[in-house]
């Protein structure tokens, strides 16, 4: 004999359908982003037109070519509208039909349109917002920044002064790299003997972190050329103002890049120096080859930001008299009583920037991996 399933009543059934809550189809909040997605299309087709029509000599066909596919991708935020106000009516639809698991199956895709009406309005006022600023006032605010004449008289000068900012940086980050290590190893010396060291070390991260970079530029390579530091006469007058440069930015990125080295030795768990003593080896020898090792991969993301900082930094050596990037861009703004040239001088810094700024971000994504698989 088999059991058959227990069913309930039919009057029963229809009183749980009739109680149970009704599917939240999200109908009105979609109409709501569909009127959003056309005002906002609206605005940004006016910002894009303006913007083309401010050029005085009409506009050059690259630019028309950026302006209709800035104006075509805008027709995504009403797209994405549409199709939630269709998922919601599909919600609604399947709701008043009792099939209340497909409702929520669309109710959720409607809300789901919904956030790509947010993301893609709040990407299309972004566009219209520079639109807007690059061509009001017949386009003055692009030749103050953006005249491809001075753009291509400048560019030049430009990259060729560039150059010393990266040798700037490459001389600096060597040396930092080395200097900050000594700090951090020194910073761990164990016993009361060391206590001493240990206290000039952290006395040196102190003053350094707290001090203005461009206060100890300007102790460093105007201080020290007027004490007449012994050795200095050995280099000609261009040398010696490179390496003060690299002088000063490594004695404030140094206690920068200590912390980060001390943080890193730090985060290795006590028992690894524990076992690695307990095997015989020295202090010196458990930190080179177990504590500093494991502490590298953790410290890679975070020297790398400070690098970042480095490169942008280099620009500060311009108030000590060196003729790199931004000093360069200086004279070509008083030559042509315009900012392009600073303009191209900030675009040299973001492509060295951004690349590294995105290595970093994968080294961090690739730690966050390998610590969930480990």
């Amino acid at each position: 004999m088999t059991d058959s399933p227990i069913t309930a009543p039919p009057a029963a059934a229809e009183r749980l359908r009739a109680t149970r809550p009704r599917v939240r189809t999200r109908l009105g909040s979609s109409i709501v982003a569909m009127a959003a997605a056309l005002i906002v299309v609206a605005l940004t087709w006016w910002s894009l037109f303006a913007f083309w029509a401010s050029f005085a000599d009409g506009a050059p066909w690259p630019v028309t070519v950026i302006v209709v596919f800035l104006a075509a991708a805008a027709l995504a935020v009403p797209a994405a509208a549409g199709q939630a106000v269709q998922a919601a009516l599909q919600a609604r639809s399947l709701d008043r039909a009792g099939n209340h698991a497909a409702a929520r199956v669309a109710a959720a895709r409607a809300r789901d349109m919904q956030w790509y009406v947010l993301g893609f309005g709040l990407a299309a006022l972004v566009v219209a917002f520079l639109a807007f600023l690059l061509g009001t006032n017949d386009g003055a605010v692009r030749e103050v920044f953006f005249r491809s004449d001075i753009f291509g008289k400048s560019f030049r000068g430009l990259t060729a002064a560039f150059w010393l900012n990266i040798k700037i940086f490459m001389a600096t980050e060597v040396l930092v790299l080395v200097w900050a290590l000594l700090v951090a190893v020194v910073r761990q010396i164990p016993g009361r003997a060391g206590a001493p060291i240990r206290f000039l070390a952290v006395a040196y991260v102190d003053v350094f972190r707290g001090l203005p970079a461009i206060l100890v530029l300007t102790l460093v390579v105007f201080g020290f050329q007027l004490a007449k530091l012994p050795g200095l006469s050995l280099l000609s007058p261009p040398q010696q103002l490179f390496w003060l440069v690299v002088l000063a930015l490594t004695l404030v990125y140094g206690a920068y890049v200590a912390e980060v080295y001390r943080a890193g030795m730090d985060s290795i768990h006590w028992s690894q120096a524990a076992a690695a003593r307990s095997l015989g080896l020295s202090q010196g020898q458990t930190l080179r080859y177990v504590i500093i090792p494991q502490g590298v991969r953790r410290m890679l993301p975070p020297l790398l930001n400070d690098f970042i900082g480095l490169q942008k930094d280099t620009a500060l050596a311009s108030v000590v008299g060196t003729v790199e990037v931004f000093n360069k861009a200086g004279l070509y703004k008083s030559q042509f009583f315009n900012l392009t040239a600073v303009a191209v001088a900030g675009l040299l810094f973001l492509i060295m920037t951004i690349p590294l700024a995105r290595f970093t971000d994968w080294l961090i994504r690739r730690d966050q991996q390998r610590t969930l698989v480990g």
